[in-house]
């Protein structure tokens, strides 16, 4: 069931990255892929905090710190493409 919930997570951050950077237009598959590897960096760097700080019910604050991890890793793939593209 925790499977179930991470790829849940990862496709509607995922999703919601990929609104808010326009520039990519990934596919459904990327978007649950980035969503996924964004929970890992969220809660890396988040470190669980968000919960705690806003009072969030857990499903949301998990989706909101996956979106800042995939929004974190897009930004990233932005700058490496920009300094590569020079």
């Amino acid at each position: 069931m925790n499977l179930l919930i991470t790829i849940l997570v990862g496709a509607i951050a995922g999703w919601l990255a990929d609104l808010a950077f326009k520039r990519f237009s990934l596919s459904l598959i990327y978007q649950i892929l980035l969503g996924i590897a964004g929970a890992f960096v969220g809660s890396w760097l988040l470190d669980g905090e968000l919960h705690s700080m806003l009072g969030l019910p857990d499903f949301i604050s998990r989706v909101a710190e996956a979106f800042v991890g995939a929004a974190v890793i897009l930004l990233v793939v932005m700058l490496v493409k920009r300094i590569s593209s020079k």
